[in-house]
């Protein structure tokens, strides 16, 4: 029991009095058997729609509290337009009410010829509710599908632009490792100049001493020996 059920038994008694208001202004254009045959599908009609509202009646009773208050004030407006289908009827066929009295008296009778076309038109009504459900959950379905392929979209195109973001950063560092090499080069290239510069200041130092010295052994020589 559920308030899903209880939709499903209002589309069935709203298709039933679609069929029914229509019943009375018909009477009053027929007469004889056809006339006859209006009241009969008329009772027939209604006993249908009141099993109906009996279902819908016992939904209510198991239905949660939410729904409970609009589920019983659709209840009784059905209850109430299907008493004033009744009075239509009565007034549009005087004979109504006694000849309702004696279809009710033989009411197996006629159901018993008639049970297995009106099993087959709720059983239709049934699976049309039915193609109508599966219908409306494939739709929610392709939508949540459509969402969700919109979500992945969405984080793909996130990925993609963090992806760059990278690889900008990735670049940059790539350039800085360049010019620090580039650098360390340069800097190489600088200290071998620097060596080889402290390398001939070294070999013109000692040249200058040696000559020097030299030059003082001739001094003390021609001072002292000469």
């Amino acid at each position: 029991m559920s308030s899903e059920e209880f939709e499903k038994l209002q589309e069935i008694y709203k298709s039933l009095y679609e069929e029914l208001k229509l019943i009375p202004e018909a009477v009053l254009r027929c007469h004889g058997e056809e006339r006859k045959r209006l009241v009969r599908t008329f009772d027939e009609r209604q006993g249908e729609a009141e099993e109906v509202l009996q279902g819908m009646e016992e939904e209510l009773r198991a239905a949660p509290s939410s729904y409970r208050n609009t589920m019983s004030t659709k209840l009784r407006m059905y209850q109430r337009d299907l008493a004033k289908l009744q009075r239509d009827m009565k007034n549009s066929a005087p004979g109504f009410g006694s000849s309702s009295q004696a279809v009710e008296g033989s009411h197996q009778g006629i159901y018993s010829s008639q049970n297995q076309q009106s099993t087959h038109v709720q059983s239709q009504r049934a699976l049309l509710l039915q193609g109508t459900d599966s219908l409306h959950n494939t739709s929610q379905s392709i939508e949540r599908t459509l969402r969700i392929a919109a979500e992945t979209d969405q984080v793909g195109t996130d990925i993609i632009e963090e992806l760059g973001e990278q690889r900008e950063q990735l670049d940059r560092s790539r350039n800085r490792l360049v010019n620090t090499g580039e650098n360390l080069s340069r800097s190489r290239k600088i200290l071998r100049a620097m060596s080889r510069r402290l390398m001939t200041n070294k070999l013109l130092l000692g040249v200058i001493i040696i000559m020097e010295l030299a030059i003082l052994g001739a001094v003390i020589y021609l001072k002292f020996f000469r």
